[in-house]
């Protein structure tokens, strides 16, 4: 089937997608949406910014022939910086199937899926937020936002010590609960971000990177193989920090004698109350639960303004528009 077929297929299926559409890059996951349809060319926009692509007819086709000679589909890890959202638009094609598992697009015959986002059971507003069961970090970021609402934390000295005693905890409690979460969103992710490929959401982007830790081997094989290769081992042995503790137990030296120590203080916390920060967080819910109507509609403006700040703060804006 000659490439012009294809293409007119794709169009005809484009225009049909609903105006508020949403396809996935397979790569990045960034959400696009189709602003215009040209016989030479597509434009879309990225929902993470107000940036406009075109993409051309000729790249499309490229990237036709490149799954017609492919075995087993088009890997795409193959695809060109950038060129991300080809396949996701080509996916609408109904003989074009992206297979992420795999890493690659193909061609088939029998029925096919799109990378159309599944908005059913997206939340349209902030009225649909429920409260997530069993995450701590949400009951003690809860906390957190109430004290800092009641106080004036923007002069710490004046505060007073109980005060900052329930700062201090509840930082605490935040940071602690706030990283076991990130772990496991971390491992979830990692699963789905491709060589290096950055992927971007509405307030950052992340990308997979490797760390590289090292740990020698046992003593006498480590020394065993410099010797033979003209190492003497009074070059590499060092002084073992554990041997050195084992000796000042019988001998009269003291720690001083052998170490260089610096003293300093710290806070560290000592316990939690978890009754009072219950009672507390049941206090907060059931406010909010007796907010008048007025109230709620106006904490929700608040709440959507900020969201806007901060977007208009961790938008990414690259280049100049394409005008369609």
């Amino acid at each position: 089937m000659p490439f012009s077929v294809s293409w007119h297929t794709l169009l005809e299926h484009l225009d049909d997608l609903p105006a508020d559409a949403t396809l996935i890059t397979p790569l990045s996951h960034s959400h696009i949406h189709i602003t215009d349809i040209q016989e030479h060319r597509i434009i879309v926009q990225f929902d993470e910014s107000s940036e406009k692509r075109p993409l051309q007819r000729d790249q499309f086709e490229s990237l036709y022939h490149q799954i017609q000679t492919a075995h087993d589909g088009f890997d795409l890890d193959r695809l060109p910086p950038d060129a991300d959202p080809y396949p996701a638009v080509l996916s609408v094609h109904p003989r074009f199937e992206i297979d992420e598992d795999a890493g690659v697009i193909a061609e088939t015959d029998g029925p096919t899926t799109t990378q159309l986002a599944d908005t059913a059971h997206e939340p349209d507003t902030d009225d649909d937020r429920t409260e997530p069961d069993g995450l701590d970090v949400y009951s003690d970021a809860l906390l957190l936002i109430d004290a800092l609402e009641r106080h004036d934390v923007t002069d710490l000295p004046d505060l007073e010590t109980a005060t900052l005693v329930n700062l201090y905890t509840l930082l605490s409690d935040v940071q602690r609960d706030a990283n076991d979460f990130r772990q496991e969103v971390a491992d979830v992710l990692l699963s789905r971000l491709h060589h290096d490929r950055p992927v971007a959401g509405q307030y950052g982007s992340v990308q997979r990177t490797s760390r590289r830790n090292r740990s020698l081997k046992d003593d006498e094989d480590v020394l065993s193989m410099l010797e033979a290769e003209g190492i003497d081992r009074e070059r590499v042995m060092s002084v073992d920090r554990q041997k050195v503790d084992e000796a000042l137990e019988v001998t009269t030296l003291t720690e001083s004698d052998v170490y260089e120590i610096d003293e300093s203080e710290y806070v560290r916390k000592a316990e939690v109350d978890d009754d009072v920060k219950e009672s507390r967080l049941q206090g907060l819910k059931d406010r909010l639960a007796a907010s008048e109507e007025t109230e709620a509609e106006e904490l929700r403006q608040e709440i959507e303004a900020l969201e806007e700040r901060i977007d208009d703060l961790t938008s990414f804006r690259a280049g100049t528009e394409v005008q369609g």
